[in-house]
C-alpha cells in the first residue's frame, strides 16, 4: 500500500511538473503576489483537472501537502475530504500558509466544509503570523457565502472579530477583514445591518487602517443590488421553512 502512494504521489507530481511553465512561474509572484519558492508553474485550470482525475482522496492530499510545492498544495485542497479533515489537521496547514493562495484556496475550498470551521475561526483570530490571521477571515468569508441555510447567529456573534482585527495595517490582514465584513453583507439582511453598523464605525475612525477597511466595506454592501439580494435570500429560507 506505501508503494502505491508513493506512487500516486509521484506520479501527480510528475503531471503537476509536465503541465507547468516558466512564464506563470514567473507571473506568480510578479502579477498575483504569490510568493513561493516551490513552484512548478502549473495553471490553477490544469490543477482543478487533474483533481477531477483524481477524486477525493484524503490520504493522497496529505502527502500532496506535505511536499510543499505550491501547486501540490492547491491540489491537495481539491482532493481532501472534508469530512476526514480534524482539527489538528487544519491548525498544521493554516500554520504552512506561505501566501494568500495557499490559505485562500485550503479555507474556501475545504475548511469552510467541516464542522470545525467556526471554532477555528475564533481560535486563529488570535494568531500572529499574517497568513495564520488572515486565515480566520478567509474562512469566515467562506462561511458567511457558502453556509446558505444556517442560522445568522453564529455568525453574527463572529463580528466582534472583525472589527477587532481592522487595524491590523498588514495587507493580507486587512483585505481579509474586508472580505469577511463584505461577505457578512450579503448573506441576510441581518447580517448586512450588523455588519454595516461595523462598517460605519470603523468608517469614522481615527485609525487610518480602520477607516480603510470600514471604507471598502461600504462602498460594497451599500449598494441596492446587495440590499436585494440578502432581502431574495431571506424569502428563499423562509419558503423552506414553510
Amino acid at each position: 500500500m506505501a508503494k502505491k502512494r508513493d506512487a500516486d504521489l509521484k506520479a501527480a507530481l510528475q503531471w503537476l511538473e509536465a503541465h507547468g511553465t516558466k512564464r506563470y512561474r514567473d507571473q506568480l509572484s510578479a502579477r498575483f503576489a504569490i510568493h513561493t519558492d516551490l513552484a512548478f508553474g502549473t495553471s490553477m485550470p490544469d490543477v482543478q483537472k487533474l483533481a477531477k482525475t483524481i477524486g477525493k482522496d484524503h490520504e493522497l492530499a496529505t502527502l500532496l501537502w506535505a511536499t510543499g510545492w505550491h501547486e501540490a498544495k492547491a491540489l491537495a485542497t481539491h482532493i481532501a475530504d472534508p469530512k476526514q479533515v480534524t482539527p489538528a489537521q487544519m491548525d498544521a496547514w493554516c500554520a504552512d500558509f506561505r501566501n494568500w493562495a495557499d490559505c485562500d484556496t485550503a479555507c474556501f475550498l475545504l475548511f469552510d466544509k467541516t464542522p470545525h470551521a467556526i471554532a477555528k475561526v475564533k481560535q486563529w483570530a488570535k494568531r500572529k503570523p499574517e497568513f495564520e490571521k488572515r486565515a480566520a477571515f478567509a474562512l469566515l468569508a467562506g462561511l458567511a457565502l457558502h453556509d446558505k441555510n444556517g442560522p445568522d447567529g453564529p455568525y453574527l456573534a463572529l463580528l466582534p472579530l472583525c472589527e477587532k482585527a481592522a487595524n491590523d495595517e498588514r495587507n493580507f490582514v486587512k483585505k481579509a477583514v474586508s472580505w469577511a465584513l463584505r461577505s457578512m453583507g450579503s448573506r441576510s439582511v441581518a447580517c448586512r445591518e450588523a455588519a454595516l453598523d461595523v462598517a460605519e464605525r470603523l468608517a469614522a475612525s481615527t485609525d487610518k487602517t480602520e477607516r480603510w477597511v470600514g471604507k471598502d466595506v461600504l462602498r460594497d454592501i451599500q449598494r441596492p443590488m446587495i440590499a436585494e439580494r440578502t432581502r431574495k435570500r431571506d424569502a428563499k429560507r423562509a419558503a423552506k421553512k414553510k
